[in-house]
């Protein structure tokens, strides 16, 4: 039995283009008005993470209302715990890092000291000497031109998200409407939509679904047993190597955790206090820091990543940090920490519709793309986008 020709999207009608006349004109507004978004951002996370949790007891006969109500209150409660648990020793243990850093500074310039004098005393031929002290010489000589205005996005994004605390204020609320009328929002944008363009737009919405969802989930989780293991690893060194370590631990696996966000330059980033705490101790010290976060890396790397997100994000390193750079100066640490899903979401809509707009469909039905429900990818090649439209839908616009 032959399988129908796959149909490509129809060709732009009047009510099309009054959908990307909107679509463009929302964008606008968006971008004119992109210093007051941040608030709003965070607030999709928080809707991204509770929605399950909302679809679920709504499946099961609550009322969507009482449902983000309850799940609201939970999450109060747990943050409430956490901050009563957590929020006094880890203040506690920033106030004595800062407090320290100029001892852990003197500390680690006597161990340079030392090591000098170490090397100056070693029988080493003059061109080894030579190529080491060159490689010395040019190391410091970069540290010395790095620009402090290159953290400047960084720390004028996390200034911006303080200075919003209002906006903060309104996105429970704002929150709630969301959650709580989810399915009829997803019905009155499916409508607004021309019908044969319907069939699309939901296969598109799932691409995003599938890559974000993985993504938050996989980062959170991440975040989560990364701090654990640094904290853990601390603790151990902190009994056998320098009691410091133990001290700090929890502080570390704070910042260890929460720079899990920036794949690749958050690693090294949570390494360099441990390791300049380990180094106001002694040298090796430093190396059991150092050796511990590159555990804690390669078992991220190899077993967390594989089994937590999969292929959701799979970039080449090099488009990851071209991506995370971008990210960074057109919004900050918001845009770092975005910049992967984002970048990942565009690649996999940009192979959905090169393959729909192609001159010639395929014969057979296309295997579902990213993210694609097999059912959708199936209506979608096999019957055309008109058919995948509930029966009261108006008829398709005529090509």
């Amino acid at each position: 039995m032959a399988v129908a020709r796959a149909s490509r999207l129809q060709p732009p009608t009047p009510r099309v283009a009054l959908a990307i006349a909107a679509a463009l004109i929302v964008a606008g507004v968006l971008y004119v008005g992109r210093e007051a978004l941040t608030p709003f951002v965070v607030g999709l996370l928080l809707v991204y993470v509770l929605a399950p949790a909302v679809e679920r007891l709504a499946r099961l006969g609550l009322p969507r209302w009482l449902a983000v109500l309850l799940l609201y209150l939970v999450t109060a409660v747990v943050l409430v715990e956490a901050t009563s648990f957590l929020v006094r020793p880890l203040v506690d243990q920033a106030r004595q890092f800062i407090e320290d850093l100029p001892r852990y500074g003197a500390a680690v310039g006597d161990q340079l000291r030392r090591l000098g004098e170490l090397y100056r005393g070693l029988d080493l031929p003059p061109e080894v000497r030579a190529w080491i002290d060159g490689t010395v010489a040019d190391l410091a000589r970069r540290a010395g031109g790095f620009d402090p205005g290159a953290l400047l996005p960084v720390a004028t994004s996390i200034a911006a998200v303080v200075g919003n605390a209002v906006g903060y204020l309104i996105v429970p609320v704002w929150g709630f409407y969301i959650l709580k009328d989810r399915p009829s929002l997803i019905a009155s944008f499916d409508a607004a939509l021309p019908p044969s363009w319907r069939a699309d737009a939901r296969a598109l919405v799932h691409i995003v679904d599938d890559v974000f969802g993985r993504w938050l989930r996989g980062q959170l989780l991440l975040g989560l047993v990364v701090g654990l293991l640094t904290f853990a690893g601390l603790l151990l060194l902190g009994a056998v190597i320098h009691p410091v370590f133990g001290q700090l631990a929890l502080l570390l696996a704070v910042i260890a955790g929460f720079l899990e966000l920036l794949p690749f330059i958050g690693p090294i980033l949570s390494a360099i206090p441990a390791i300049l705490v380990g180094a106001s101790v002694s040298v090796e010290a430093a190396l059991a820091a150092l050796a511990l976060y590159v555990v804690v890396q390669q078992l991220e790397n190899n077993l967390l990543v594989p089994k937590i997100q999969g292929d959701a994000v799979a970039l080449h390193p090099s488009i990851v940090i071209f991506a995370l750079v971008v990210g960074a100066t057109i919004a900050g640490l918001l845009g770092a920490i975005l910049a992967l899903p984002l970048t990942a979401i565009g690649r996999d809509i940009y192979r959905y519709l090169f393959r729909r707009l192609s001159p010639e469909a395929p014969a057979e039905a296309p295997a579902p793309a990213p993210g694609v429900p097999a059912d959708i990818a199936e209506a979608i090649a096999t019957s055309g986008a008109t058919e995948a439209t509930p029966p009261e839908a108006a008829p398709a616009d005529e090509p």
